[in-house]
């Protein structure tokens, strides 16, 4: 089975407070994420949700969050409830958020880790530059 890594990352012009902000809090998150709820308390061991509708179908991803250094990276695993695949350890991917600030600018570095294919990778990154280029708009105007 193929396991493929996605390393992806933007430059928000913005210190790390805010994009970290951005990135844990729910209201945040809906705006900019698909019109996604998410719940979690965003502590290691705990459970993270993601529920909304997509193309008329409801839909409830999860997973854990696996580690996390507040102000400056998460990692969690992740299931799609939309994948086509069951809701087992092997169909869960790795996604991590790391933070590194410089000048007051703020570099965000998503890596996707256990995708099961080119395709996948490609559609996968597409998604992350579509969400986090909305959400460096919503930073960088003040919304946040």
């Amino acid at each position: 089975m193929t396991n493929l890594t996605l390393k992806t990352a933007i430059e928000i012009d913005a210190p790390a407070a805010k994009v970290w902000e951005a990135l844990t809090n729910p209201a945040i998150v809906k705006q900019y994420f698909f019109g996604t709820n998410v719940k979690t308390d965003w502590k290691k061991g705990s459970p993270i949700v993601w529920e909304g509708e997509w193309d008329g179908k409801t839909y409830q991803d999860r997973g854990e969050i696996l580690d996390v250094d507040p102000g400056r990276s998460v990692k969690y695993n992740y299931w799609s409830s939309m994948s086509g695949t069951d809701d087992a350890p092997e169909n869960y991917l790795d996604i991590t958020y790391d933070l590194s600030e410089k000048d007051r600018k703020t570099l965000l570095t998503v890596t996707q880790e256990k995708i099961k294919s080119e395709e996948a990778k490609s559609h996968s990154e597409q998604n992350w530059q579509s969400v986090f280029g909305k959400m460096k708009e919503m930073v960088e105007n003040g919304d946040v």
